[in-house]
């Protein structure tokens, strides 16, 4: 089924959107995270007790073409470091809690599900979980992920004849879904350059697709592309060019960590805490996140915080939440009407910059890197950086 037309005419905000007369908070969360319901290493628990712990407000686990529904054992791999874990989340959560069968020196553990577990962390205001999926395709050899979030029913991989059609299909299956249950959510592109699976002209041939992952913390994933193939900054500004001509709604970029691997660290490990998104919502709602991220209010991070993003009269203005001894570079970029190139139109060195809209001028979107280094970075030498979401002359993005 092609997408429903609601999607693709979404209306304009006005200017100053983010300002308007109700209280808005930012909340920290994450879309894309794994565990032993497909290929992560760890227990659901154990890992929503970690991002809730490290701040997080809301996450959103989104395992391989399952929900964590039903009954699923798992076989714990027999190495130290997979059965210390199971001794520990034994001890965290008890006998009482824990359904196993110890025999032969396996164990096997029935996994909580999602209803089973969402009352031992969720708190109104504090903490939301909301179900996620990534559906998790492919074409010939090559591998198609969406990421399908706060969704109702499990999606099942949707195929297709190409990989933009692939996406497509499954795009549309999100939103099929959305329509038919009247439940705000969303799809977003996962990783395209993991294994070279989603080109640029892939995308670009999309319609409703309105995120990306711009950043992802997975080891396996060329974030910086190589010689021969663009990196996923690159791929979003040209994304945004194609949709400016084609007056498409603007693409926006999400930072991710695709967690995996909870029980060692590395830059070798797929690890929690690399990639974010911060969310100015009116409440920690799954309807309220959907709706502030549908409308760009949002930016993407790992590491660096903001205190603000403010779009108004024609002048983006980005201030940096300053961290004791660290030094920020503001970069704005953008593209010219006449010729459509992505180009740095602004550097501003320190914790406050803007950019005002000038003739000719389509986008502009900051990016902010720190002079700290990323702990536990996705490749060594990577500096805390942070992206905000691309808005266009005279309008907010959307």
């Amino acid at each position: 089924m092609r997408l429903f037309l609601f999607l693709l005419i979404l209306p304009f905000l006005k200017e100053a959107h983010a300002q308007a007369n109700e209280t808005l908070t930012w909340f920290k969360g994450n879309t894309h995270t794994h565990s032993y319901w497909s290929d992560g290493d760890d227990f659901p628990e154990m890992i929503m007790d970690w991002y809730k712990n490290h701040g997080y407000h809301f996450v959103c686990l989104s395992d391989h073409n399952i929900l964590a529904e039903g009954e699923k054992w798992k076989l714990i791999p027999a190495f130290p470091s997979h059965e210390k874990r199971f001794r520990e989340y034994l001890k965290k959560y008890s006998e009482e809690w824990v359904n196993y069968v110890d025999s032969a020196s396996r164990i096997k553990v029935k996994l909580k599900t999602l209803e089973e577990y969402r009352p031992l962390f969720e708190e109104k205001g504090k903490f939301l979980i909301m179900q996620a999926e990534e559906i998790s395709d492919r074409y010939e050899k090559k591998p198609v992920h969406m990421g399908a979030i706060n969704i109702k029913e499990l999606i099942l991989p949707q195929g297709g004849n190409s990989v933009a059609e692939v996406m497509q299909n499954n795009l549309d299956a999100v939103y099929e879904q959305r329509s038919r249950t009247a439940q705000p959510m969303f799809a977003h592109i996962n990783h395209p350059n993991f294994m070279w699976g989603i080109s640029l002209e892939d995308m670009m041939k999309l319609n409703g697709e309105r995120f990306f992952e711009v950043y992802n913390g997975h080891p396996m994933v060329y974030n910086y592309g190589d010689s021969l193939r663009p990196g996923t900054e690159e791929m979003w500004d040209k994304l945004l060019m194609d949709g400016i001509k084609k007056n498409k709604p603007l693409i926006y970029g999400l930072a991710t960590d695709d967690a995996h691997n909870y029980l060692s660290y590395s830059v070798r490990d797929s690890n929690p805490g690399r990639g974010y998104v911060m969310v100015k919502a009116r409440e920690l709602t799954a309807s309220a996140i959907v709706e502030a991220m549908e409308n760009g209010d949002f930016y993407s991070t790992t590491g660096v915080e903001l205190a603000d993003i403010v779009f108004a009269k024609k002048k983006l203005s980005v201030e940096v939440k300053q961290q004791q001894g660290v030094t920020y570079t503001i970069k704005f970029f953008g593209a010219k009407a006449d010729s459509m190139k992505p180009v740095l139109l602004r550097e501003v060195k320190g914790n406050k910059a803007h950019y005002t809209f000038k003739k000719g001028d389509t986008y502009v979107r900051a990016k902010i890197i720190s002079s700290r280094y990323k702990e536990n970075p996705f490749k060594e030498g990577d500096f805390e950086t942070a992206w905000t979401q691309p808005v266009l002359n005279g309008n907010t993005a959307k």
